[in-house]
Formats: C-alpha cells, structure tokens, sequence
C-alpha cells in the first residue's frame, strides 16, 4: 500500500512506551508527526530522536503530536531511551510504539508486505525502508509523507517549517513560496480570482507575473 498525501491515515492499535494507544482516538484533534526507525540502538536515529524530544517545546504551540516508531519491542525503547538521553541530552518525552511484529510498517507501506519474522531476527538493513515521516492533520488525513536513507539524518527543523505553511494554508487561501518561513510573504491561491482576491485583499498586491500574487502573510 502506497499512501499519498489526502489519504486517510491507517487506525491503529499499538503498544507504545506511555502505554497502549488507539492511534485516532491518541491525536484527538490535534495533528500529528509519526515517524519511524528500521532498528532501536542505530546511530543515526539516537540523534533524531534526541533531537525531536528537544524540539517537542515548538510542536506543542503548534498542536502537534509527537511518535516515533521502531522495529523492536515497547521494552527495548526504554532502554534505548537512557542512550538518547546520555549521547543527546535529551530524553523523548514522547511514546514510541513498538513494531516488532512489523504491523503498523507494514499498515503504512513502509516495508514489503512480505515482511517475516520477528524484530529479533531482522537487522536495520532488512527493515531499511522504515525511515518515514508522515505528517497528519486533525481531520486524520496525511498532509505530508518523506522518507530518508539510513545514512541520512531527517532535517525535522523543516518537518515544522512545513507545518507552519500547512497550518497557514489551511486556514487562508493562500500558498507559501520556496524556502517560506513563518511571517514571510505568500502568495495567493492559483484557485482565487483576482476579483474575489480583490475583494479580500483591497490594499492589493505584487504581481511580477499576473499569475504570482505576492501579499504580507496573514498571520506576520
């Protein structure tokens, strides 16, 4: 299965490390950042996740949830949890749900449907593919899917200067142009007239095409 951003985000039941969660019921009306691991104890996934708990403070002024996800068992994680903290400096503060029979990654084409055996019996390699971020909103539907090679560190400051666009976009008819940052300007939607544009935005606005409508951000 191939999720593509609109879908609806597989339900879930799990085992996580604060506890037994029903995914939908866990995000509420929040949104929510899964993203997952091909192993517990690898190198580069100790500093994502040390880093996530260090940025949990900015997911939370922006309603966003927090859980990682890695191919071992819910007990593993704990332990694993005292490395991040000692390497990283940081603790996650958030659950992380064990997959180690490789349901949730494989509900979430993250790895082969054909996927067998036990956490135990796989290395990172087998499970390689285990290296996504899936953004989801309130509504439960995916509003952003990536994923990364192992050798890779994922760029979570971008994770939420994405966030940032999603949230605006979703509240205005507008859309974010490259490298976009919070306050920025943005341009109005493709889907707006210039009469109705007119209508919402009387002071106007730059045009160096008349197809680029550049505005202040609503929210700067």
């Amino acid at each position: 299965m191939f999720l593509q951003i609109g879908d609806p985000a597989p339900d879930f039941e799990a085992e996580t490390t604060q506890g037994k969660i029903r995914f939908h019921q866990w995000i509420g009306d929040s949104w929510c950042v899964l993203f997952s691991h091909p192993k517990d104890f690898t190198p580069v996934c100790t500093t994502e996740l040390g880093y996530m708990a260090r940025l949990k403070p900015e997911f939370d002024k922006r309603n966003v949830k927090i859980i990682g996800l890695s191919i071992d068992a819910v007990d593993n994680h704990a332990e694993w949890a005292k490395d991040i903290e000692e390497t990283q400096g940081f603790k996650p503060d958030y659950p992380m749900i064990g997959d180690d029979n490789l349901n949730v990654a494989r509900l979430y084409g993250m790895i082969h449907p054909q996927a067998q055996g036990p956490a135990s019996g796989r290395s990172a390699i087998d499970n390689q593919t285990v290296r996504t971020v899936f953004v989801i909103g309130p509504d439960k539907k995916i509003k952003l899917t990536l994923a990364y090679p192992m050798s890779t560190g994922r760029n979570f400051d971008e994770i939420l200067r994405v966030i940032d666009s999603i949230q605006l976009t979703a509240k205005h008819q507008v859309a974010t142009p490259v490298n976009w940052k919070q306050g920025e300007d943005v341009i109005i939607a493709g889907s707006v007239s210039d009469e109705d544009a007119r209508k919402k935005y009387p002071q106007g606005w730059k045009a160096p095409k008349p197809y680029i409508r550049i505005i202040p951000s609503p929210e700067g």
